[in-house]
């Protein structure tokens, strides 16, 4: 199997010699998940953390009326963790669900732990990745405060239009804080304009 992706992700993160990149991710272990998939269980705890090289992947969790509210999608090319659960390892907060058949490389905490002690470069790593997820959890809760349904739409549509190509305007909507009727309205004014 062809680390490529992995290896190019690794070192637009953080550069270092393609050698180095090869030798972290010698733990890292193939794998292909069917749609609706779920790699992470709300209130489990989760040992393993994935790249996705293909496919998406949504986090979820239910309101207190029992419907299911996306609180992030995930597009190839990225990791995908519940990071505080996964190094805390305590229960994860929400379910993480393929929405595609999804492809990539995953790795145990105890390699993740390894990599940390042997390699300063995956330290490195591990911080710049911890701080890019947390800007993007910080700018997504800003968006939902700040911004207007059309304008996270236009957004997440300039970002990821791959997203609308894989993933249910239903999971779409919700992740907008929107009704699927209301996405569909915004849909048919931008058209129109």
């Amino acid at each position: 199997m062809d680390k490529g992706k992995l290896i190019r992700y690794l070192q637009t993160v953080y550069p270092m010699p393609d050698e180095k990149a090869w030798e972290l991710t010698s733990h890292f272990v193939h794998f292909e998940f069917s749609k609706g998939t779920l790699l992470l269980e709300e209130n489990k705890v989760n040992r393993q953390s994935f790249f996705l090289e293909e496919g998406c992947v949504r986090a979820f969790t239910l309101d207190k009326s029992g419907k299911e509210v996306t609180t992030k999608i995930y597009s190839a090319v990225t990791f995908v963790n519940d990071f505080l659960a996964f190094f805390k390892q305590q229960p994860a907060k929400e379910n993480f669900q393929t929405l595609t058949s999804c492809s990539g490389w995953s790795i145990s905490l105890d390699n993740v732990e390894k990599n940390f002690r042997d390699y300063p470069e995956f330290r490195e790593f591990g911080r710049l990745l911890v701080l890019h997820h947390y800007e993007m959890l910080n700018e997504r809760m800003l968006e939902m405060i700040k911004d207007s349904a059309e304008t996270r739409y236009l957004r997440l549509l300039s970002k990821h239009p791959d997203i609308f190509q894989n993933v249910s305007l239903k999971i779409i909507a919700s992740y907008l804080g929107i009704t699927d009727t209301s996405l569909s309205r915004i849909r048919k004014e931008i058209l129109q304009k």
